[in-house]
């Protein structure tokens, strides 16, 4: 993500890109979240219980909205059913957000600096063939 701020390679025309893999990051946090309050023992309902209260800083609908999250008053067995819901929910949908991060990439294309690009190519021609050189080769850089 700091290469992506440092290029701006989220300006025109990767806005799409750049938003749903935003929104993948914002998925994959609530799901990492929402499991974490499955085990439900003490660490996790208090963890429930601070992270669902920074919802209330929110101006006006703050209140509303720690209400409709947790599905009561409280975090307690209303919150843990529908966050297993969710949680068993989301992968699904974080597989439909990863095709269409994809579909963004293949239309616009990934946005790498030239000098990047010269930068892996004389490293690349300069390791001896090594299983790095094949990594490199396949793409894990």
């Amino acid at each position: 993500m700091a290469r992506t701020l440092y290029y701006g390679s989220y300006r025109a025309p990767r806005e799409l890109l750049w938003w749903t893999g935003q929104g993948l990051l914002l998925l994959l946090m609530a799901t990492a979240f929402m499991g974490y309050l499955l085990p439900w023992g003490q660490m996790s309902y208090w963890g429930a219980a601070v992270i669902t209260n920074l919802f209330r800083a929110t101006p006006f609908i703050g209140d509303y909205v720690v209400i409709w999250l947790r599905g009561d008053f409280q975090v307690g067995d209303a919150t843990l059913t529908r966050f297993y819901a969710l949680h068993y929910l989301f992968p699904f949908i974080i597989v439909g957000a990863v095709m269409i991060h994809l579909v963004a990439l293949h239309t616009v294309k990934a946005a790498i600096h030239r000098g990047l690009i010269l930068l892996q190519k004389t490293i690349f021609l300069s390791i001896p063939i090594s299983p790095l050189r094949i990594c490199m080769g396949w793409g894990f850089t």
